[in-house]
C-alpha cells in the first residue's frame, strides 16, 4: 500500500529535480493543479492515471521508487528492477497472448517464494495508454 505522506515527499523530489512547480508540473501532465497540491500534502493517494502520466513524462523517474521508495531516482537506466526482486527469475513460461487466447494462470508461477504473498491480479499496459487486468 502507498504511503501517502511519502510518495508526497517522493513527488517533492520529483519537482526539485526537474526544478518545476506544482502549477508547471499539472501543465506538463495535464493533470489538475489541486489534485497535485493534495498529493504533496499527503491528504490523497495517486491515482493510476496519475502516476502513468508522471512516468511517460519524466523518463527518470522508476515506477518502485515512486509508488515504494525503493530503487533509485534519477534511476539508473540499467537496473529496472529492485535489486532484491526475484520476480523474472521465478517467470517459468513467457506471457505472449494471441489475439483470442485465455489468459490462464498457475497462481504458484508467480508467488514469492520468500513470504507469503499470491497472485490477486496482472495489469498489463499498452503502449497507447488502455490496459487490460486479468483478476484470479
Amino acid at each position: 500500500m502507498v504511503n501517502s505522506s511519502e510518495f508526497g515527499n517522493r513527488l517533492q523530489k520529483i519537482l526539485n529535480y526537474y526544478s518545476i512547480s506544482a502549477t508547471e508540473l499539472s501543465n506538463q501532465i495535464s493533470f489538475n493543479r489541486s489534485t497535485i497540491s493534495h498529493l504533496l500534502s499527503g491528504r490523497n493517494k495517486p491515482s493510476l492515471d496519475f502516476v502513468m502520466k508522471v512516468l511517460q513524462k519524466f523518463p527518470e523517474v522508476e515506477l518502485y521508487w515512486l509508488m515504494n521508495g525503493k530503487g533509485n531516482f534519477p534511476s539508473d537506466k540499467n537496473n529496472n528492477f529492485p535489486p532484491t526482486s526475484t520476480f523474472q527469475k521465478e517467470v517459468k513460461k513467457p506471457l505472449l497472448l494471441k489475439k483470442e487466447e485465455k489468459l490462464e494462470l498457475d497462481p504458484n508461477q508467480f508467488s514469492d517464494p520468500d513470504a507469503s504473498h499470491k497472485i490477486d491480479r496482472i495489469i498489463i499496459f499498452f503502449k497507447d495508454g488502455s490496459f487490460k487486468s486479468f483478476k484470479n
